[in-house]
């Protein structure tokens, strides 16, 4: 009895899975020039795509190739794995203050040259 009923079920899911795949051919002939999609929808795709696998994918798949379905679920675990909640922040600054005080040691040595060369936006020019 049971393996009756789950057959049963099996058949319907198979039944509409075919069908919606239908529908989509479909609608997707119908759509000129390309389908622009939101990131939560990428998520979305990627996120289903990447159980269901590249060759279930590569039957179904209407709007986006398969690799790029793939690519995004790639591109969204390494964004989730990066690692960047868990790096330390930094030495607070401290080449940063390093420069800061050299380029003023630099235009307090070189008071002729103004600000735009101590900047360094051109090459500063000697007097004859």
């Amino acid at each position: 009895m049971l393996a009756y009923v789950t057959g049963s079920v099996d058949e319907e899911l198979l039944a509409r899975n075919e069908y919606l795949v239908t529908e989509n051919r479909i609608l997707r002939n119908q759509v000129k020039g390309g389908i622009r999609l939101t990131d939560p929808e990428r998520i979305g795709l990627a996120k289903v795509a990447k159980r269901l696998g590249r060759k279930a994918l590569g039957e179904i798949a209407q709007i986006v190739r398969p690799e790029t379905i793939l690519a995004w679920h790639r591109r969204l675990i390494a964004k989730k794995f990066d690692g960047s909640k868990h790096r330390p922040l930094g030495k607070g600054g401290s080449t940063r203050d390093e420069m800061e005080e050299l380029v003023l040691q630099l235009a307090r040595e070189n008071r002729s040259w103004g600000a735009l060369a101590v900047r360094g936006s051109f090459p500063r020019r000697e007097k004859p």
